[in-house]
């Protein structure tokens, strides 16, 4: 077989699929896959061999599924906060929330629950107002608790997240003096080294250019895949144009490293196999650095594929080598399989290699020149467009086969299409290009000089800008991106789901086909709750905005749900009790000032559906904020009738009666 590893990964794949279904690890299948491997040994029957592959990746996934630590400690745990002392050893980078609480994961080393001594290894997802950093041992002081479960639909599932990384188990410090670190890392570690390595990297990219905090996320983000320093407002619009794959370290990026080691290695007159030999692991280690994604060491297997063909003198299959990569991330961790990044990592590429050449065959025949048209007869001018246009045409070629292998996964996660992409691909990836090869220069040039290395930054400073705007350019393009249901959803022409915001309030209300909503929740849960719901709902613009009263938690988001959805109609309360949140929105400039209602008003949300305005009455004095909101009750063909009462207080209440 000139693939071996396609027929493999294939193999795997299914035996992975079929024990997340049914994880019962049986001593007969354990058993024929050890006589099958002989067997395979013995005869090399190619479908034995698979059967072979498949068990043992079913019995590989079973293990890692069930009965792991995690469960038992979970289990001892139990659904109720319980207080424990915790002693263990910092495996991921801790990432810094807005209130200043570190989060990372943390392998036990013991565990008191009360007054229970638990022998576990399993690992818990911390949260601690502490500054640890990865390899530091810890001891801690706090409550262990389940993770919560998403509250609305589209919030994202972090239980079902960490659950596939076998971490099953909260632990919250209340307290920064409620832990303390034991031992700071010692003694070499990869990611210890990699992670200084990255904050180093940070460092020297954002010299000189550190009031422009959306260029560095930008630079830092393309050069080392620091997605969560890039501010979401920034993120949103590259996920909209389908360009969201600059943050994700993958075959750009490792490519322009291994060229410029590669350069480096022939200048210093390396022999080929020495070269090759000293790459490959810096190339991994480069992927350490971006944090291990699949992307990156994707890449990187890829890579090293590509680079031990010319240490073996062996010609490597792009198609092989992809699979190859497959198979041995799912080796490593079979649950990889069931996450956002490796399924559009890999398909993405396996559809490149598939389909670009043939798309360019098709797309280069619109721009080559009349075949019965010798070539010596070609000005130069017609030779310059010749040739441009057929890198036009790789480039069309590539970007549509890889908007083709997204499209089903990015709908499908992120309920999303873009059909801009085929076009910004074009224009902000070979942009993209010169900011990731400014960021390396600077990054060479900086033990030597850092006057050279501060003039490549604000070389790339110009570039990021170039870049943010045409990414901002494309996303505003009328139809270049739209938000979709999955299909799966029921398409119900009238429906209601109230949000649970804790003690504010959201209402979203479909009324043959248009959208309105009853307030719009606290700005600080915004774009995990209220965002994320409209957007798998399939909402691009609202057709109208209620805002009751003006507590913060009913209206704080009111700007950012305006400059998202574009509501085309706004109405607010007319009492004169003004939160700070109140006057934020209507003090904001550039906004369309809002409708007053009152009792007696009425709106026609939709065929069939009108809202009716039971309160306020017309000068009225009220001075509690909870006796002024708006009261409203929707009335649906003239049957049904639902009533809004937002926090209506006692005075208000008793004005309906």
């Amino acid at each position: 077989m000139r693939q071996p590893f396609v027929g493999l990964v294939l193999a795997a794949i299914i035996g992975i699929v079929v024990a997340d279904s049914v994880p019962a690890i049986t001593v007969s299948i354990f058993l024929i896959a050890i006589a099958g491997a002989l067997a395979g040994l013995r005869w090399r029957f190619t479908p034995l061999v698979f059967a072979v592959v498949g068990a043992t990746f079913f019995v590989l996934h079973s293990t890692h599924i069930t009965n792991t630590p995690a469960d038992a400690l979970a289990q001892i745990a139990g659904q109720q906060p319980r207080p424990a002392n915790i002693t263990g050893i910092v495996i991921t980078e801790p990432k810094i929330e807005a209130n200043g609480n570190a989060t990372f994961l943390l392998k036990l080393r013991s565990a008191k629950i009360e007054n229970q001594d638990v022998r576990t290894d399993a690992t818990v997802f911390v949260r601690w107002r502490g500054r640890p950093n990865i390899g530091d041992e810890l001891a801690l002081f706090g409550t262990f608790q389940p993770i919560d479960v998403p509250r609305n639909p589209g919030e994202f599932d972090m239980r079902a997240y960490l659950a596939r990384r076998d971490v099953k188990s909260l632990f919250i410090v209340r307290y920064p003096e409620n832990g303390r670190i034991l031992a700071p890392g010692s003694g070499f570690s990869v990611l210890r080294a990699a992670a200084h390595s990255r904050e180093w990297m940070q460092h020297i990219l954002s010299r000189d250019i550190e009031n422009s905090p959306d260029v560095v996320g930008l630079i830092c983000g393309t050069a080392l895949g620091l997605r969560h320093q890039t501010r979401d407002d920034i993120e949103e619009p590259f996920q909209q144009t389908g360009t969201l794959h600059l943050f994700a370290v993958a075959g750009l990026h490792v490519g322009i490293v291994a060229r410029l080691l590669w350069t480096v290695a022939m200048v210093l007159r390396l022999p080929r196999k020495t070269a090759t030999g000293l790459i490959i692991p810096l190339l991994f280690f480069y992927a350490a650095i971006t944090g291990l994604h699949t992307a990156s060491v994707r890449a990187a297997v890829m890579s090293a594929l590509l680079l031990g063909g010319i240490f073996f003198d062996r010609k490597v299959l792009a198609l092989n080598s992809l699979a190859a990569a497959a198979f041995l991330i799912l080796l490593f961790d079979s649950n990889q399989l069931f996450t956002s990044g490796f399924q559009l990592s890999f398909a993405v590429v396996g559809t490149i290699v598939l389909l670009a050449d043939p798309m360019f065959v098709r797309f280069g025949r619109i721009v080559a020149p009349d075949p019965f048209l010798p070539r010596a007869l070609l000005s130069r001018a017609q030779r310059f467009c010749i040739k441009v246009g057929r890198k036009l045409a790789r480039g069309a070629s590539v970007s549509f086969a890889a908007w083709i292998g997204s499209l089903p996964l990015i709908y499908w996660y992120f309920y999303l299409i873009t059909p801009v992409s085929l076009v910004a691909n074009l224009v902000v990836v070979p942009i993209a290009y010169f900011v990731l090869a400014l960021a390396m220069l600077s990054l060479i040039a900086a033990p030597i000089s850092s006057g050279l290395s501060i003039i490549f930054n604000n070389a790339n400073w110009l570039m990021s800008h170039v870049v943010l705007g045409l990414v901002h350019f494309f996303a505003l393009l009328p139809a270049g991106h739209l938000y979709l249901p999955r299909f799966t959803e029921s398409h119900t022409p009238i429906m209601i789901t109230v949000l649970d915001e804790g003690t504010g309030g959201a209402a979203h209300i479909r009324a043959n086909g248009y959208d309105w909503l009853i307030d719009c929740g606290g700005e600080r849960n915004y774009e995990r709750t209220l965002k994320s719901f409209l957007h798998r709902r399939g909402v691009n613009r609202l057709q109208g905005l209620l805002l009751t009263h003006g507590d913060a938690h009913h209206i704080g988001a009111a700007l950012e749900t305006i400059a998202d959805f574009g509501p085309r109609e706004i109405y607010d309360n007319p009492l004169d009790v003004r939160s700070s949140a109140q006057r934020r929105f209507l003090d904001a400039p550039g906004k369309a000032k809002p409708r007053l209602l009152f009792r007696g008003d009425s709106l026609l949300l939709g065929r069939g559906v009108h809202a009716e305005i039971l309160y306020p009455p017309p000068n009225i004095k009220i001075r509690s904020a909870d006796d002024a909101p708006l009261i409203a009750q929707l009335v649906i063909n003239e049957q049904i009738r639902v009533l809004f009462e937002s926090d209506a207080g006692a005075k208000a209440e008793v004005a309906l009666l």
